[in-house]
């Protein structure tokens, strides 16, 4: 940009605009921090579903406490299809899509996603995709989950403008590649109470 013949007031005035846009813009951008904490809570929930999910005989692996309800292996079986159907959906259609206004509150929307998916208050149906057929047995659903998990994790460290893209998210929001990261997170949070609420059953399986 050529400044000169420009008033010092004009110059003042194009060089405040140029300073607001890089607010904006930065304002846009993932944060180190965030990074970092999203990294920890999908480290975190991986673990809590292993965890959960560590030493269980056949017998406890397919308990269920109703004929409508789920197992552990279908919980399993079903984060492990969610896990990949988030994946495909981030990389595929979100960071292919416009960038948001430049006015997002991106901090409420990370609060919102990860106070309403986990609650488990609020019942969801699955989508037909995502419901357990048995196709693998239970380990096996385990392993492909931790292995889709190791890709979301190694995608969030490695990819720089994951705000700067954003779909609609199941609420009905507009969401950014790292909300939509943070839902794959939470999802699994929100399983693996389910998964303890399985084994919290009076009747289930001992051995």
């Amino acid at each position: 940009m050529n400044l000169k013949g420009l008033t010092t007031t004009a110059v003042g005035s194009i060089l405040a605009l140029v300073l607001l846009g890089a607010i904006a813009t930065q304002g846009q951008s993932l944060t180190p921090a965030d990074r970092e904490s999203g990294v920890a809570y999908l480290e975190k929930t991986r673990d809590a579903v292993a965890a959960s999910t560590k030493g269980l005989s056949g017998a406890q692996w397919n308990f269920k406490s109703a004929p409508d309800r789920w197992s552990v292996a279908q919980v399993v079986e079903h984060l492990a299809l969610a896990e990949d159907l988030f994946f495909d959906t981030i990389t595929q259609k979100v960071m292919k899509s416009p960038a948001g206004p430049a006015d997002r509150d991106v901090k409420k929307i990370d609060a919102d996603v990860l106070a309403n998916v986990p609650d488990r208050s609020h019942k969801i149906q699955a989508p037909d995709e995502l419901v357990p057929t048995g196709r693998w047995s239970p380990q096996d659903a385990l392993d492909h989950f931790l292995r889709s998990r190791a890709r979301t994790i190694q995608f969030l460290q490695n990819t720089p403008d994951l705000r700067e893209h954003v779909m609609q998210g199941p609420s009905g929001a507009q969401w950014d590649a790292y909300e939509w990261i943070l839902l794959a997170a939470a999802h699994s949070e929100r399983h693996e109470k389910q998964i303890m609420e399985v084994k919290a059953d009076p009747k289930f399986a001992k051995d």
